[in-house]
């Protein structure tokens, strides 16, 4: 069952001010509403093995530096509201390392195991709610893995890629690796030059909203073999990834003129939860050409593009919480997600090859668990490679690794077809 928050108290050795304590978020305040208990699972396959000493000495100075990995999320009873209450940070308590063969006839089975386990539980309130598990065993892409666990309150992946972009350095120097996209100056953004282009965008935009709000209110997807459950938010997960190259996509997008770009990064260190939708039309019909899938994608994102959606979408958020609240903007964000067949999400990762606390890394593989759907994908590039972490409930889709298969096998397909044109 999903937990209720507690009303905490700060460990009694900390003495707190009314100027310590900062309320959460209402965004923040919104995962711990049922149906939105989210937690972020960050995966880093690790060329070496994890000295855990190494790692326990840096935390202090880096992770536990930002104010809500050291602080306590109290709730108050009387009216309702949360607020960060900074307290000690026993580290005993957040990192954990267990004993393992390094050795084991099948690491990656038990690293798998070992993740899907994390989503059967949930961290105690009397503590900051993130914990790092260090796995030294070797598995098909890396020799040791450490997976860190984030509840979604604290950030979103934005704010954490900044985090452990500032924990990290470039493998092959001392400074700090660099975001896709950061040697931009930002997102673009094309001046509506004509009447008809700012009739399109009026148009898309609203047509975009009408989805949304029916989305909201009783529009549902077809039923399908990915469709979840009521109460499915509450089940374990299990994850799973596949990564291809870079190139490969850019080949893709250079031979289809796809328009390609990337979430851009907050600026300045902003911290917090960015909440807003864009929902997506996918066709399931088995298409006799693979590059028609991509046709129809491109086609539907132009009109995304052409549209203001997320901005709007964002704005009807925050509005729904100012004027209804917290606990009805939960059951209206619990409503988008629930009657979507799945979700989406990307991040920009390292163009360079970068070290956690001078452990070179392999591989990174976001994901979460909490959601309302049987099938989360989320997507992260780093160097020259593009990662597909898959979350799954194994009821819905009970051989999660063949459908991270099909995924890769699509990915080469499209690429045969292009050089064959």
């Amino acid at each position: 069952m999903m937990r209720k928050t507690i009303s905490l108290k700060p460990l009694r050795l900390i003495q707190t001010t009314q100027d310590d304590e900062q309320p959460l978020s209402p965004v923040a305040r919104m995962f711990h509403e049922p149906g939105a208990n989210v937690y972020i699972i960050i995966i880093f396959g690790m060329k070496t093995l994890i000295n855990p000493d190494v790692f326990i000495a840096n935390i202090p100075d880096s992770i536990c530096k930002n104010q809500r990995f050291s602080s306590l999320q109290v709730l108050n009873k009387e009216n309702g509201k949360m607020k960060w209450v900074p307290t000690h940070v026993n580290l005993d308590d957040h990192v954990i390392v267990p004993k393992l063969d390094p050795n084991m006839e099948s690491g990656d089975k038990f690293v798998e195991d070992y993740i899907s386990n994390l989503s059967k539980s949930h961290i105690d309130n009397s503590k900051p709610l993130w914990d790092l598990h260090i796995l030294n065993t070797k598995t098909l892409d890396a020799q040791s893995t450490c997976v860190f666990r984030i509840h979604h309150s604290i950030g979103d992946g934005i704010s954490l890629a900044n985090l452990f972009l500032a924990c990290s350095r470039k493998a092959d120097a001392k400074a700090l690796p660099t975001l896709l996209g950061d040697n931009k100056s930002g997102r673009q953004i094309k001046l509506v030059t004509s009447f008809r282009s700012m009739f399109v965008v009026i148009w898309n935009t609203i047509v975009a909203l009408v989805v949304f709000v029916s989305t909201v209110l009783f529009l549902k997807d077809k039923k399908t073999v990915l469709s979840g459950y009521s109460g499915i938010e509450d089940r374990p997960r299990r994850f799973v990834f596949t990564s291809v190259s870079f190139d490969d996509i850019k080949l893709v997008k250079k031979a289809m003129d796809v328009a390609f770009s990337t979430n851009a990064t907050r600026r300045h260190g902003a911290w917090g939860n960015k909440i807003s939708y864009v929902i997506l039309p996918f066709d399931i019909k088995h298409k006799q050409d693979m590059l028609d899938y991509v046709r129809e994608v491109k086609t539907e994102m132009e009109r995304k593009k052409a549209s203001l959606e997320p901005l709007y979408t964002s704005i009807i958020a925050n509005l729904v919480i100012k004027l209804f609240g917290i606990k009805f903007a939960g059951k209206m964000n619990h409503k988008v997600f629930s009657n979507t067949t799945l979700a989406l999400s990307n991040v920009p990762g390292p163009q360079e090859h970068m070290s956690l606390f001078g452990h070179q890394v392999n591989y990174i593989a976001p994901s979460c668990y909490g959601q309302p759907m049987a099938l989360v994908i989320n997507v992260v590039s780093y160097v020259d490679k593009m990662t597909f972490v898959l979350s799954v409930d194994e009821e819905i889709i009970p051989d999660p690794q063949n459908l991270c298969h099909e995924l890769w096998v699509s990915n080469q397909s499209i690429n045969q077809e292009h050089l064959d044109l």
